[in-house]
């Protein structure tokens, strides 16, 4: 059994030829984010709306995280539809991280405010250490979320392996991880920074959160993207096929990835279970 394991991708492409130019990556991202404004509107949209049920959120963020990374690989996506089929894929697993997810989200704010808390009132150490605890944890959760979702809809893992591996990038990848996590407060800021100008106007507030709701998801996502996939392909992908040169054509191909012409023609097809 190979490693993509639940991928069942239809689509065909030409992949990214190794004599294309490449651009540097900030040009290319907001490059790849504006020519694609449009139709990230309608997922941006899709995922509020999705979204508003908060245990439901993970269909959503599957569904974006496979429309966005298809598109930072310079792969054609059909938008809403790759949305809603992605979906129909991983459910089980979306909605089990969206429960997971918020559970753990929410155990851990809870512990971070118990903390402050009980070191304002005792000044303990004890209540120190437990804070400084809590928000580690929590950047540490909230960098795996950059790999969860990508993990997900990409290879066949379990929903431990999910875990297990989405920890074990936080820190292989943790200078980007870092970086990705200040572009985004740095975003965030700008948002915020806005409605602080504005001084409590309320057209000012309600155009900023059509705004947000228009822009900011996939503008997250993708930029996640780009921080992340490379290191997803560096330790898994690539050992995989140096080790499985010939297998998964297709699937290379879906991943905007190169692929040996010369075995186009001769690879025959492989049965996931």
């Amino acid at each position: 059994m190979g490693f993509f394991g639940f991928l069942d991708f239809t689509k065909e492409g030409p992949g990214i030829s190794k004599d294309a130019p490449k651009k540097k990556a900030f040009f290319a991202f907001f490059e790849t984010f504006f020519r694609n404004f449009f139709k990230f509107f309608s997922l941006n949209i899709a995922l509020v709306v999705m979204s508003l049920p908060i245990l439901t959120h993970g269909f959503a963020f599957a569904g974006l995280t496979n429309v966005t990374r298809n598109i930072a690989r310079d792969k054609h996506s059909f938008g809403l539809s790759d949305f809603f089929s992605t979906i129909r894929k991983n459910w089980k697993q979306a909605l089990a991280v969206g429960i997971i997810n918020s559970v753990v989200l929410y155990v851990l704010i809870f512990a971070i405010r118990f903390y402050d808390n009980e070191y304002v009132a005792s000044g303990s150490t004890l209540s120190f250490a437990g804070f400084v605890l809590s928000i580690t944890f929590l950047f540490i959760f909230l960098m795996m979320n950059f790999y969860i979702y990508t993990l997900m809809i990409t290879f066949g893992f379990s929903l431990k392996m999910l875990y297990k591996n989405s920890l074990k990038f936080v820190f292989v990848n943790l200078w980007r991880n870092l970086l990705c996590g200040i572009c985004l407060l740095a975003t965030y800021a700008v948002y915020v920074g806005v409605l602080l100008l504005a001084g409590g106007d309320l057209r000012v507030f309600l155009l900023e959160t059509i705004v947000a709701i228009a822009t900011l998801p996939a503008f997250r996502f993708l930029m996640i993207q780009y921080f992340t996939f490379g290191s997803i392909k560096k330790y898994i992908i690539d050992p995989y096929y140096a080790e499985h040169p010939d297998a998964d054509i297709e699937k290379r191909r879906d991943l905007g990835l190169e692929v040996p012409e010369e075995d186009d023609d001769e690879e025959e097809p492989l049965h996931w279970e």
